[in-house]
């Protein structure tokens, strides 16, 4: 998969470890990426997926730290998450909120086999022990899209790996080294006065 990796990224890796400023992250995080997809759905579906994509990423938060825990590189643990929102995607043929091509979902899987195996994920279940204790709510599904998939934001020709464009445009393989500091305050969705109220730890 091909993803983008900024200074936000990093600050967000760290926050989402923090106590207190770790929920705010999350919480921002989750608004962001909601927001993102219902843009790519049509208008008539926005509102009904709403709430299951909000829980979808906030669960995906933790995986997401989990993959850190377990020594997975920030742009691989990313991507991790965004596999499992393609796979629901796939799931319900929701095709034009996909972000690599539908015949590319299986190769993500493989790639990601150990740690998905690990934590009970499959393609059928995306979240596996990450799933909310009382499960998603329901969205429809359009399975006719899969007959016929068109998504038109999903990139493919890179499923062999995670593909990184940095902040100067460079597209590396693996992401870049994590930098010395990071200031936590770049991450979406930080209140400053926490920060600096020193109501956390950095």
């Amino acid at each position: 998969m091909k993803i983008k990796q900024s200074v936000k990224h990093w600050a967000a890796k760290q926050s989402l470890t923090a106590p207190v400023v770790g929920e705010m992250v999350a919480d921002r995080l989750v608004n962001l990426h909601t927001g993102v997809f219902l843009d790519w759905a049509q208008e008539e579906y926005q509102e009904e997926r709403r709430e299951r994509l909000e829980a979808f990423f906030d669960a995906t938060m933790d995986t997401y730290v989990a993959a850190l825990k377990e020594g997975y590189p920030e742009a691989e643990a990313r991507e991790i998450t965004h596999a499992q929102a393609n796979f629901d995607f796939y799931n319900h043929g929701w095709t034009e909120m996909m972000e690599f091509p539908v015949e590319e979902v299986e190769i993500h899987y493989d790639r990601y086999a150990d740690f998905f195996e690990s934590h009970g994920i499959t393609i059928d279940d995306p979240l596996g022990e990450f799933a909310p204790a009382g499960g998603l709510p329901d969205a429809p599904s359009t399975p006719e899209k899969l007959d016929d998939p068109e998504h038109p934001h999903a990139i493919g020709g890179f499923a062999d790996d995670v593909y990184v464009e940095t902040e100067d445009g460079e597209v590396v393989i693996g992401g870049e080294e994590e930098p010395d500091e990071v200031d936590v305050e770049e991450a979406p969705g930080v209140d400053r006065d926490v920060v600096e109220g020193r109501e956390i730890e950095s």
